[in-house]
């Protein structure tokens, strides 16, 4: 269970406020979409249609992308989800509704859907790109809304860094250790391949998108200043950053 603050959205605070989290806008629209492609996906495979062509071709297969030009699929295999049950699709919805509702009421609906998006295309390229490395298999197709929950993950981390969820339910931890800890384990099962036919790439690519995304890391000058206020807060202890706006908006 997460909570939610109730009134006007701002970063950082402590303390368990357990509740409802709000339902908001985009959350909405992404939930509906994902609904309506999977019982798409599960009514084909129950009129005996072979649901590998979906899959194939919406589905991200690093094989088609890097050697096909099939460009549109580190796009539409974040809207797939495994027809054999709906586990796969409620867990990725419930963590985007769990986590993104603040988000989306922080950012707005347009900036909130932008870095959805980034976030979950770029953890498709990189398991594109892992699928051509030693021990990947380009012809494996990679499906879900993880890569792009594991930005949303990352968000919530860094920007209310000191609120306080219940990981699995059940341990309290500050939403920045819990990101902290959900990209460790990514990283420790990727390296141990103990994947169970998970994509941790792309859950690491989603979250490391996520962070460049909000550090805005395209802008050398911004990062630069940022790094350079950071170090003369240590020497000075300067306690009032910039004026220059460290978040997306």
């Amino acid at each position: 269970m997460s909570y939610y603050r109730h009134g006007p959205v701002r970063p950082g605070g402590s303390g368990i406020r357990f509740g409802v989290p709000p339902v908001t806008t985009m959350i909405k629209y992404i939930v509906i979409a994902c609904a309506v492609v999977w019982l798409l996906q599960l009514t084909l495979t129950s009129v005996g249609v072979n649901s590998a062509y979906l899959l194939t071709t919406l589905g991200l297969v690093p094989a088609n992308v890097l050697g096909r030009g099939f460009l549109w699929q580190p796009v539409t295999y974040m809207f797939l989800h495994d027809p054999s049950g709906p586990f796969h699709l409620l867990f990725n919805m419930l963590m985007l509704w769990m986590f993104g509702g603040e988000l989306e009421r922080y950012w707005g609906p347009r900036a909130f859907l932008r870095y959805y998006l980034v976030c979950g295309v770029g953890g498709g390229i990189c398991a594109a790109i892992m699928g051509f490395l030693p021990g990947g298999d380009p012809s494996i197709p990679t499906i879900g809304a993880s890569g792009a929950i594991f930005g949303v993950f990352m968000a919530y981390g860094m920007i209310f860094s000191e609120r306080v969820v219940l990981f699995m339910l059940i341990f309290p931890m500050k939403a920045r250790t819990m990101a902290f800890l959900m990209f460790a384990l990514s990283f420790f099962y990727l390296l141990s391949q103990s994947r169970g036919g998970v994509s941790h790439i792309a859950h690491l690519g989603g979250g490391l998108t996520g962070l460049l995304y909000l550090k805005r890391a395209w802008r050398i000058g911004a990062l630069y200043r940022e790094l350079k206020w950071k170090l003369q807060r240590r020497k000075f202890k300067v306690m009032e950053p910039p004026d220059d706006d460290r978040w997306i908006h």
